[in-house]
């Protein structure tokens, strides 16, 4: 199975896809999806649909998951990231993907430990998770980390229906 984890954000979104075979779980690529701040809000958001649609064309995948929202203290900000994520859900849903989603504890929980690991401690994880990598960055990292979490979702649920 092929799993797309996306870390929405409009200047930045990054994606993670991995192969998962039963336990064992496999690099496939990652990235980051960065917006022009000089343009609109539309064409951001239409930029960001844009080059997820080539990238689930790509890599075909089986499953998705996105990172959900937390509130900034800035509403403006959770605003334009709700927007982004809408456009991704959106994207991958076209497709014919139910995504997961997950909050970012969780996400962190399941992949370091604890859900208050930082950035560093989820990219240094992912790279012990899986060897040889070359990440993109921590936007990247995080949307390997939903992926992961969400194939072990996956896997879990399996077993029970077994």
């Amino acid at each position: 199975m092929i799993v797309l984890g996306l870390d929405p954000g409009l200047g930045t979104t990054g994606w993670g896809i991995i192969r998962a075979d039963g336990n064992r779980l496999s690099h496939v690529a990652n990235g980051r999806i960065r917006t022009a701040t000089t343009e609109s809000l539309a064409r951001r958001l239409a930029y960001l649909d844009s080059v997820l649609a080539a990238l689930i064309a790509d890599h075909v995948p089986d499953a998705a998951a996105v990172e959900e929202v937390f509130v900034n203290t800035n509403p403006q900000s959770t605003l334009k990231l709700g927007q982004a994520r809408g456009v991704i859900l959106l994207g991958v849903a076209r497709y014919g993907i139910e995504p997961g989603e997950y909050a970012a504890r969780l996400v962190k929980k399941a992949v370091v430990g604890v859900g208050n690991a930082d950035k560093a401690q989820v990219h240094a994880m992912i790279a012990r998770l899986m060897p040889g990598t070359k990440i993109d960055g921590p936007d990247a990292a995080d949307a390997l980390a939903v992926a992961i979490t969400h194939a072990h979702h996956l896997a879990s649920a399996a077993a029970i229906r077994r």
